[in-house]
């Protein structure tokens, strides 16, 4: 099938790879690149460097919605669109223009988690499950019909990362059955239930603020849906500490936030709104991610202090 694939971040590669192999990818439509980095210089998107890499053309507009640019999009005589994370809302006049339509590799299982993190909100909710869902665009948010879907197991170590990485190839292959019966025309799409919806937020680096009064177990799950991006934070004698792994353990005694117990070939033991934390990995501003006990190490960790 002639395609046409919107996506930005290192989630979309496997799909456009996966689709490179079999079909013909005649454009790469991707986000403009953005300054990253100490020296704000501008970066490539993962899917950007993936395309070039296989020599299709990429092209980056500000506002995909623009006329000139779903213009052009109607020149491309593609069978169907096939988007993963591109990062902007196609527009009702793009939705119509392939053959066979737009579709969507989504991070959860719909109508759950709709919107921009569905893979970190499903970690920060504390579930077992969760899958990729083929789905045809629609005007509503992710709200089309589904073609098919794939389960995916969360582990009780998982985090976002490590989730995002398992996640990838599954919807990448997904997406190729997908098309396959597409192309064979026997797809059985099946309506959402938007009573059974729930919604995704997109994630922001403040709401990585760690609230000590909270149940241990809901502060872990912060831990890990926001590691490795944007990090789980607290404040220790008004430095910033980025925490990345924590273990639920027993206390009964202290203040919400307050060191109860410091171990220095485990870490130290931080007092929650039931039970504690034994803080595993650690970062300071500045500094670069390690092991709690290694951070100790070099650093005066007194119990008895707070973090806020």
């Amino acid at each position: 099938m002639d395609v046409v694939f919107l996506g930005t971040p290192d989630f979309a590669v496997p799909t456009l790879k996966a689709l490179i192999q079999k079909h013909n990818v005649m454009a790469v439509i991707s986000q403009p690149d953005r300054p990253k980095g100490r020296g704000k210089r501008l970066q490539p998107t993962p899917v950007k460097i993936a395309a070039e890499e296989s020599g299709i053309p990429v092209y980056q507009p500000e506002r995909i919605k623009d006329e000139e640019f779903t213009a052009f999009l109607e020149t491309i005589k593609a069978d169907v669109f096939v988007a993963v994370a591109y990062g902007q809302i196609l527009s009702e006049r793009i939705l119509n223009i392939p053959k066979h339509g737009c579709i969507n590799v989504h991070g959860s299982l719909l109508p759950e988690y709709r919107g921009a993190a569905p893979i970190q909100q499903s970690i920060l909710d504390g579930r077992t499950k969760t899958g990729v869902t083929i789905m045809y665009m629609e005007k509503g948010l992710d709200t089309g019909d589904m073609i098919l879907k794939k389960e995916v197991e969360i582990t009780p170590d998982d985090t976002y990362g490590t989730l995002h990485d398992k996640m990838a190839p599954i919807g990448a292959a997904a997406l190729t059955e997908a098309l396959d019966l597409i192309e064979k025309g026997t797809v059985k799409a099946e309506k959402q239930d938007d009573s059974l919806s729930t919604y995704a937020h997109i994630i922001k680096k403040e709401m990585g603020k760690i609230d000590w009064s909270r149940p241990a177990e809901e502060i872990r799950n912060k831990i890990r849906g926001f590691n490795p991006v944007p990090g789980a934070y607290t404040t220790l004698n008004d430095e910033v500490l980025k925490i990345y792994a924590a273990d639920v353990t027993k206390g009964d005694k202290g203040s919400f936030g307050e060191i109860i117990d410091v171990d220095s070939k485990k870490g130290f033991t931080v007092k929650t709104g039931d039970g504690a934390l034994i803080i595993r990995e650690i970062q300071a501003k500045g500094g670069k991610k390690m092991n709690t006990a290694d951070y100790m190490r070099g650093h005066s960790i007194v119990k008895g202090s707070i973090l806020k």
